[in-house]
Protein backbone atom coordinates (compact mmCIF):
# COMPACT_ATOMS: atom_id res chain seq x y z
CA UNK A 1 0.00 0.00 0.00
CA UNK A 2 0.98 3.48 -1.31
CA UNK A 3 0.04 6.33 0.89
CA UNK A 4 0.37 9.87 1.93
CA UNK A 5 -0.66 13.78 1.50
CA UNK A 6 -2.32 14.73 -1.27
CA UNK A 7 0.20 16.38 -4.00
CA UNK A 8 3.12 14.20 -2.25
CA UNK A 9 3.71 12.37 -5.37
CA UNK A 10 1.87 8.90 -4.13
CA UNK A 11 1.18 7.83 -7.62
CA UNK A 12 4.38 8.54 -8.79
CA UNK A 13 5.92 6.66 -6.64
CA UNK A 14 3.04 3.34 -6.49
CA UNK A 15 3.46 3.81 -10.65
CA UNK A 16 7.68 3.46 -10.34
CA UNK A 17 7.27 0.60 -7.86
CA UNK A 18 4.87 -1.21 -9.74
CA UNK A 19 6.91 -0.56 -13.25
CA UNK A 20 10.43 -1.76 -11.64
CA UNK A 21 10.12 -5.08 -11.31
CA UNK A 22 12.28 -6.20 -8.16
CA UNK A 23 14.85 -8.78 -8.43
CA UNK A 24 13.83 -12.30 -6.82
CA UNK A 25 15.86 -13.43 -4.05
CA UNK A 26 16.15 -16.92 -5.50
CA UNK A 27 14.87 -18.55 -8.69
CA UNK A 28 10.79 -17.94 -9.22
CA UNK A 29 8.62 -20.73 -9.15
CA UNK A 30 5.43 -19.81 -11.24
CA UNK A 31 2.92 -22.10 -12.20
CA UNK A 32 1.53 -21.98 -16.33
CA UNK A 33 -1.03 -19.70 -15.22
CA UNK A 34 0.78 -16.91 -13.70
CA UNK A 35 3.54 -17.00 -15.53
CA UNK A 36 2.42 -13.25 -16.90
CA UNK A 37 0.82 -12.12 -13.50
CA UNK A 38 3.51 -11.43 -11.49
CA UNK A 39 2.58 -7.81 -10.60
CA UNK A 40 -1.04 -5.76 -10.34
CA UNK A 41 -1.28 -2.34 -9.87
CA UNK A 42 -4.41 -1.22 -8.42
CA UNK A 43 -5.70 2.59 -8.29
CA UNK A 44 -8.60 3.75 -6.43
CA UNK A 45 -8.69 7.50 -7.84
CA UNK A 46 -11.20 7.66 -10.64
CA UNK A 47 -9.57 10.67 -12.04
CA UNK A 48 -6.57 9.03 -11.92
CA UNK A 49 -3.75 9.66 -15.06
CA UNK A 50 -1.72 5.88 -14.41
CA UNK A 51 -3.76 4.68 -16.95
CA UNK A 52 -2.46 7.71 -19.32
CA UNK A 53 0.94 7.01 -18.19
CA UNK A 54 0.83 3.39 -18.52
CA UNK A 55 -0.81 4.06 -22.03
CA UNK A 56 -3.80 1.89 -21.65
CA UNK A 57 -6.96 2.29 -22.00
CA UNK A 58 -9.29 3.09 -19.02
CA UNK A 59 -11.41 0.33 -18.42
CA UNK A 60 -13.20 0.39 -14.90
CA UNK A 61 -13.38 -2.38 -12.55
CA UNK A 62 -11.39 -4.63 -14.96
CA UNK A 63 -7.86 -6.01 -15.06
CA UNK A 64 -5.72 -4.78 -18.13
CA UNK A 65 -2.80 -5.89 -19.03
CA UNK A 66 0.14 -3.25 -19.42
CA UNK A 67 2.99 -5.65 -20.30
CA UNK A 68 4.43 -8.98 -19.70
CA UNK A 69 4.75 -8.96 -15.96
CA UNK A 70 2.40 -6.03 -14.91
CA UNK A 71 -1.43 -5.38 -14.94
CA UNK A 72 -3.35 -2.68 -14.06
CA UNK A 73 -7.19 -2.02 -11.80
CA UNK A 74 -8.27 1.17 -12.16
CA UNK A 75 -11.55 0.74 -9.03
CA UNK A 76 -14.22 3.27 -9.04
CA UNK A 77 -15.90 2.86 -5.14
CA UNK A 78 -19.48 4.32 -6.71
CA UNK A 79 -19.80 1.52 -9.14
CA UNK A 80 -17.98 -1.46 -7.18
CA UNK A 81 -20.77 -0.46 -4.20
CA UNK A 82 -23.86 0.29 -6.40
CA UNK A 83 -23.55 -3.13 -7.94
CA UNK A 84 -23.07 -5.17 -4.34
CA UNK A 85 -25.48 -3.43 -2.99
CA UNK A 86 -27.67 -4.20 -5.39
CA UNK A 87 -27.84 -7.72 -5.00
CA UNK A 88 -28.02 -7.76 -1.03
CA UNK A 89 -30.83 -5.29 -1.26
CA UNK A 90 -32.77 -8.16 -3.06
CA UNK A 91 -32.37 -10.46 -0.45
CA UNK A 92 -33.56 -7.65 2.10
CA UNK A 93 -36.33 -7.39 -0.03
CA UNK A 94 -36.74 -10.97 -0.41
CA UNK A 95 -36.63 -11.39 3.42
CA UNK A 96 -39.51 -8.63 4.04
CA UNK A 97 -41.53 -10.45 2.07
CA UNK A 98 -41.44 -13.87 3.82
CA UNK A 99 -41.50 -12.37 6.75
CA UNK A 100 -45.01 -12.26 8.63
CA UNK A 101 -43.71 -9.56 11.14
CA UNK A 102 -42.10 -6.50 10.60
CA UNK A 103 -38.56 -5.99 11.16
CA UNK A 104 -37.06 -2.84 11.79
CA UNK A 105 -33.61 -3.02 10.56
CA UNK A 106 -34.52 -5.23 7.98
CA UNK A 107 -37.30 -2.71 6.77
CA UNK A 108 -34.73 0.27 7.29
CA UNK A 109 -31.97 -1.25 5.15
CA UNK A 110 -34.69 -2.81 2.46
CA UNK A 111 -35.66 0.98 2.00
CA UNK A 112 -31.77 2.14 0.87
CA UNK A 113 -32.19 2.72 -2.92
CA UNK A 114 -28.77 1.01 -4.06
CA UNK A 115 -28.20 5.31 -5.65
CA UNK A 116 -28.07 6.01 -1.72
CA UNK A 117 -25.93 3.91 -0.41
CA UNK A 118 -23.00 6.36 -0.22
CA UNK A 119 -24.87 7.35 2.46
CA UNK A 120 -24.25 4.10 4.99
CA UNK A 121 -20.98 4.82 6.52
CA UNK A 122 -18.02 2.51 5.73
CA UNK A 123 -19.82 0.78 3.12
CA UNK A 124 -18.14 2.27 -0.60
CA UNK A 125 -14.81 2.02 1.16
CA UNK A 126 -15.21 -1.27 2.66
CA UNK A 127 -16.39 -3.07 -1.18
CA UNK A 128 -13.44 -1.42 -2.54
CA UNK A 129 -11.08 -3.27 -0.19
CA UNK A 130 -13.15 -6.93 -0.27
CA UNK A 131 -12.35 -6.34 -4.01
CA UNK A 132 -8.46 -5.84 -3.43
CA UNK A 133 -8.88 -8.57 -0.96
CA UNK A 134 -10.28 -10.92 -3.33
CA UNK A 135 -7.56 -10.19 -5.79
CA UNK A 136 -4.76 -10.44 -2.64
CA UNK A 137 -5.96 -13.93 -1.76
CA UNK A 138 -6.51 -15.20 -5.35
CA UNK A 139 -3.49 -16.57 -6.29
CA UNK A 140 -3.23 -15.09 -10.14
CA UNK A 141 -0.79 -12.46 -8.20
CA UNK A 142 2.63 -12.36 -6.86
CA UNK A 143 2.83 -9.14 -6.28
CA UNK A 144 0.12 -6.12 -5.44
CA UNK A 145 0.93 -2.79 -5.42
CA UNK A 146 -2.31 -0.37 -4.20
CA UNK A 147 -2.10 3.09 -5.37
CA UNK A 148 -4.58 5.48 -2.23
CA UNK A 149 -3.94 8.91 -3.95
CA UNK A 150 -6.77 10.86 -4.60
CA UNK A 151 -8.72 9.45 -1.51
CA UNK A 152 -8.50 12.53 0.77
CA UNK A 153 -8.23 10.92 3.76
CA UNK A 154 -6.48 7.56 2.78
CA UNK A 155 -6.89 6.47 7.06
CA UNK A 156 -10.77 6.90 6.68
CA UNK A 157 -10.63 4.17 3.80
CA UNK A 158 -8.17 1.84 5.53
CA UNK A 159 -10.10 2.06 8.60
CA UNK A 160 -13.60 1.42 6.59
CA UNK A 161 -13.87 -2.24 7.10
CA UNK A 162 -13.42 -1.41 10.91
CA UNK A 163 -15.91 1.16 10.98
CA UNK A 164 -18.61 -1.07 9.23
CA UNK A 165 -18.28 -3.97 11.31
CA UNK A 166 -18.66 -1.94 14.55
CA UNK A 167 -21.84 -0.20 13.01
CA UNK A 168 -23.20 -3.58 12.22
CA UNK A 169 -22.76 -4.64 15.41
CA UNK A 170 -24.29 -1.57 16.71
CA UNK A 171 -27.62 -2.02 14.71
CA UNK A 172 -28.31 -5.63 14.84
CA UNK A 173 -25.47 -7.52 16.95
CA UNK A 174 -24.97 -10.38 16.89
CA UNK A 175 -26.60 -12.08 19.42
CA UNK A 176 -29.72 -10.95 17.89
CA UNK A 177 -29.25 -11.99 14.40
CA UNK A 178 -28.98 -15.52 15.53
CA UNK A 179 -31.69 -15.12 18.10
CA UNK A 180 -33.97 -13.68 14.93
CA UNK A 181 -32.40 -16.56 12.67
CA UNK A 182 -33.35 -19.08 15.14
CA UNK A 183 -37.02 -17.91 15.73
CA UNK A 184 -37.88 -16.85 11.66
CA UNK A 185 -36.57 -19.01 9.22
CA UNK A 186 -37.16 -16.29 6.50
CA UNK A 187 -34.44 -14.62 8.68
CA UNK A 188 -31.84 -17.21 8.10
CA UNK A 189 -30.55 -16.20 4.71
CA UNK A 190 -30.31 -12.36 5.54
CA UNK A 191 -28.60 -13.17 8.88
CA UNK A 192 -26.27 -15.58 7.21
CA UNK A 193 -25.56 -12.61 4.51
CA UNK A 194 -24.82 -10.05 7.27
CA UNK A 195 -22.43 -12.60 8.44
CA UNK A 196 -20.79 -12.51 5.77
CA UNK A 197 -20.46 -9.28 5.59
CA UNK A 198 -18.91 -8.88 8.90
CA UNK A 199 -16.31 -12.03 8.38
CA UNK A 200 -14.86 -10.04 4.87
CA UNK A 201 -14.45 -6.92 7.35
CA UNK A 202 -12.87 -8.55 9.80
CA UNK A 203 -10.70 -10.00 7.23
CA UNK A 204 -9.77 -7.27 5.26
CA UNK A 205 -8.73 -5.23 8.90
CA UNK A 206 -6.77 -8.35 9.67
CA UNK A 207 -5.16 -8.51 6.12
CA UNK A 208 -4.09 -4.55 6.03
CA UNK A 209 -2.46 -4.77 9.34
CA UNK A 210 -0.66 -8.25 9.03
CA UNK A 211 3.05 -7.83 8.68
CA UNK A 212 3.48 -10.67 7.33
CA UNK A 213 2.03 -10.24 3.83
CA UNK A 214 1.40 -6.02 3.37
CA UNK A 215 3.92 -3.44 3.75
CA UNK A 216 2.50 -0.23 4.15
CA UNK A 217 4.67 2.74 2.33
CA UNK A 218 4.19 6.46 3.38
CA UNK A 219 5.15 9.47 0.99
CA UNK A 220 5.52 12.92 1.78
CA UNK A 221 7.12 16.05 0.32
CA UNK A 222 10.97 16.54 1.75
CA UNK A 223 10.15 20.41 1.98
CA UNK A 224 8.38 22.13 4.51
CA UNK A 225 5.12 20.80 3.85
CA UNK A 226 6.25 17.31 4.73
CA UNK A 227 8.04 17.95 7.85
CA UNK A 228 4.45 19.49 9.53
CA UNK A 229 2.45 16.31 7.92
CA UNK A 230 5.28 13.85 8.91
CA UNK A 231 4.65 13.94 12.74
CA UNK A 232 0.42 13.44 11.94
CA UNK A 233 1.22 10.90 9.27
CA UNK A 234 2.62 8.63 11.89
CA UNK A 235 0.13 8.80 14.98
CA UNK A 236 -2.48 7.76 12.21
CA UNK A 237 -0.40 4.62 11.37
CA UNK A 238 -0.03 3.77 14.48
CA UNK A 239 -2.91 3.95 15.40
CA UNK A 240 -4.73 1.92 13.09
CA UNK A 241 -1.75 -0.67 13.18
CA UNK A 242 -0.66 -0.58 9.44
CA UNK A 243 2.40 -2.58 8.66
CA UNK A 244 4.91 0.43 7.94
CA UNK A 245 7.89 -0.45 6.17
CA UNK A 246 9.27 2.61 4.07
CA UNK A 247 8.98 6.81 4.19
CA UNK A 248 9.73 8.00 0.86
CA UNK A 249 11.23 11.51 1.00
CA UNK A 250 10.21 13.23 -2.78
CA UNK A 251 12.47 16.37 -3.30
CA UNK A 252 9.66 16.47 -6.17
CA UNK A 253 7.38 18.65 -4.22
CA UNK A 254 9.78 20.04 -2.06
CA UNK A 255 8.94 24.01 -1.79
CA UNK A 256 11.31 25.91 -4.05
CA UNK A 257 13.62 23.45 -4.02
CA UNK A 258 14.45 23.51 -0.25
CA UNK A 259 14.41 20.31 1.91
CA UNK A 260 13.72 20.26 5.80
CA UNK A 261 13.28 16.62 6.32
CA UNK A 262 16.44 14.68 6.97
CA UNK A 263 16.48 11.14 7.19
CA UNK A 264 18.86 11.06 10.28
CA UNK A 265 16.70 13.37 12.36
CA UNK A 266 13.48 11.33 11.99
CA UNK A 267 12.69 9.24 14.93
CA UNK A 268 11.37 5.69 13.22
CA UNK A 269 10.58 2.13 14.87
CA UNK A 270 12.77 -0.73 14.16
CA UNK A 271 12.38 -2.37 10.38
CA UNK A 272 11.07 1.28 8.77
CA UNK A 273 13.71 2.64 6.20
CA UNK A 274 13.76 6.46 5.10
CA UNK A 275 14.57 6.75 1.28
CA UNK A 276 14.64 9.91 -0.87
CA UNK A 277 12.80 10.03 -4.89
CA UNK A 278 15.13 12.59 -6.35
CA UNK A 279 13.22 15.63 -8.69
CA UNK A 280 14.04 14.69 -12.40
CA UNK A 281 13.93 17.61 -14.89
CA UNK A 282 11.47 15.15 -17.27
CA UNK A 283 7.33 14.62 -17.26
CA UNK A 284 6.70 11.58 -15.77
CA UNK A 285 4.76 10.84 -18.50
CA UNK A 286 6.03 7.45 -19.74
CA UNK A 287 6.99 3.70 -17.68
CA UNK A 288 10.37 4.32 -19.06
CA UNK A 289 10.67 7.78 -16.98
CA UNK A 290 9.50 6.51 -14.20
CA UNK A 291 11.66 4.03 -13.48
CA UNK A 292 14.30 6.62 -13.60
CA UNK A 293 12.86 7.19 -9.87
CA UNK A 294 14.82 4.36 -8.84
CA UNK A 295 12.09 3.51 -6.62
CA UNK A 296 12.07 0.41 -5.13
CA UNK A 297 8.97 -1.04 -2.62
CA UNK A 298 10.44 -3.13 0.15
CA UNK A 299 8.61 -6.78 0.81
CA UNK A 300 6.66 -7.34 4.25
CA UNK A 301 9.36 -6.98 7.35
CA UNK A 302 6.96 -9.21 9.44
CA UNK A 303 7.41 -6.48 12.57
CA UNK A 304 4.07 -5.39 14.07
CA UNK A 305 3.59 -2.05 14.08
CA UNK A 306 1.74 0.64 16.15
CA UNK A 307 -1.75 -1.10 17.72
CA UNK A 308 -1.15 -4.18 16.14
CA UNK A 309 1.74 -4.29 18.16
CA UNK A 310 -0.55 -4.08 21.33
CA UNK A 311 0.45 -5.53 24.90
CA UNK A 312 -1.13 -6.52 28.18
CA UNK A 313 0.13 -7.04 31.34
CA UNK A 314 -1.23 -8.25 34.68
CA UNK A 315 0.05 -7.26 38.07
CA UNK A 316 0.61 -10.69 40.64
CA UNK A 317 -2.45 -9.48 42.76
CA UNK A 318 -5.15 -12.56 42.02
CA UNK A 319 -9.06 -11.95 41.60
CA UNK A 320 -10.87 -8.44 41.67
CA UNK A 321 -7.23 -6.43 42.85
CA UNK A 322 -5.57 -7.59 39.92
CA UNK A 323 -4.59 -4.53 37.22
CA UNK A 324 -4.10 -4.54 34.00
CA UNK A 325 -1.97 -2.36 31.21
CA UNK A 326 -2.87 -2.66 27.61
CA UNK A 327 0.19 -0.74 25.76
CA UNK A 328 1.30 0.29 22.25
CA UNK A 329 3.59 2.48 20.61
CA UNK A 330 2.02 5.55 19.69
CA UNK A 331 2.80 8.73 18.44
CA UNK A 332 1.01 12.11 19.37
CA UNK A 333 2.03 15.15 17.97
CA UNK A 334 -1.00 16.92 20.13
CA UNK A 335 -1.62 15.00 22.92
CA UNK A 336 -4.45 17.13 24.05
CA UNK A 337 -6.47 15.81 21.12
CA UNK A 338 -6.01 12.30 21.95
CA UNK A 339 -9.31 10.69 23.30
CA UNK A 340 -10.89 7.29 24.90
CA UNK A 341 -13.72 5.59 25.18
CA UNK A 342 -15.97 2.39 25.20
CA UNK A 343 -18.68 0.53 23.14
CA UNK A 344 -18.97 -2.73 24.10
CA UNK A 345 -15.99 -4.63 23.50
CA UNK A 346 -14.16 -2.01 21.38
CA UNK A 347 -12.06 0.64 22.21
CA UNK A 348 -12.39 3.91 20.79
CA UNK A 349 -9.53 5.52 20.70
CA UNK A 350 -9.04 9.36 19.05
CA UNK A 351 -5.90 10.42 17.95
CA UNK A 352 -5.50 13.76 15.72
CA UNK A 353 -9.61 13.51 14.87
CA UNK A 354 -9.17 10.28 13.58
CA UNK A 355 -11.29 7.64 15.53
CA UNK A 356 -10.30 3.84 15.62
CA UNK A 357 -12.38 1.05 17.10
CA UNK A 358 -9.50 -1.27 18.80
CA UNK A 359 -11.20 -4.93 20.06
CA UNK A 360 -10.13 -5.71 23.52
CA UNK A 361 -8.34 -8.88 24.34
CA UNK A 362 -10.64 -10.99 26.41
CA UNK A 363 -9.06 -10.71 29.42
CA UNK A 364 -10.38 -7.21 29.26
CA UNK A 365 -13.36 -7.07 28.12
CA UNK A 366 -14.88 -7.47 31.77
CA UNK A 367 -12.51 -4.76 32.75
CA UNK A 368 -13.16 -1.30 33.15
CA UNK A 369 -10.97 1.27 32.29
CA UNK A 370 -9.23 3.13 35.60
CA UNK A 371 -6.56 5.96 33.82
CA UNK A 372 -4.62 6.36 30.89
CA UNK A 373 -1.31 8.16 30.20
CA UNK A 374 1.35 8.31 27.61
CA UNK A 375 4.69 8.51 28.59
CA UNK A 376 6.17 10.05 25.44
CA UNK A 377 6.21 7.03 23.43
CA UNK A 378 3.45 4.51 24.10
CA UNK A 379 -0.02 4.71 25.23
CA UNK A 380 -0.64 2.75 28.85
CA UNK A 381 -3.86 2.38 29.93
CA UNK A 382 -4.90 0.59 32.94
CA UNK A 383 -7.83 -1.65 33.84
CA UNK A 384 -9.49 -3.18 36.72
CA UNK A 385 -11.69 -5.77 36.94
CA UNK A 386 -15.33 -5.01 36.76
CA UNK A 387 -17.36 -6.57 40.13
CA UNK A 388 -20.56 -7.10 38.25
CA UNK A 389 -18.94 -9.47 35.69
CA UNK A 390 -15.65 -10.98 36.97
CA UNK A 391 -15.91 -14.31 37.98
CA UNK A 392 -16.03 -15.29 41.71
CA UNK A 393 -14.12 -18.51 42.94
Amino acid sequence: MVFGPGGSGVTAVAAAGAVSRPRARRPEVRSPLTADRHTLLVTVDRCSPVPDILGVFRSPNDVVAVSSHLHLLCLERLTSATTSWALFAELLADTVRRSKISLPFVDTLAGIDQAEVTSLPGVEDALLLRRIRDEAVSGQWQRIVVDLSGMGDPYQLLDASSTLRHSLDRLWPRHRRLAAAADRPAVAQLTTAVDTIDRDCADVAELLRDADTTAAHLVVGSGHRGARLLPHQLASIDLLGLPLRTIYLDDATAESGRRELVPDEIDIAPGVEIRGVAALDTPLDRPARLKKLGVTLLAPSGRAHGSSALSVVGDEADGLDTTYELSWPQTLPDPGRFMLGRSGDDLLVTVDGLRHCLPLPSVLRRCVVDDADWDGQQVRIRFRPDPAVWPRR
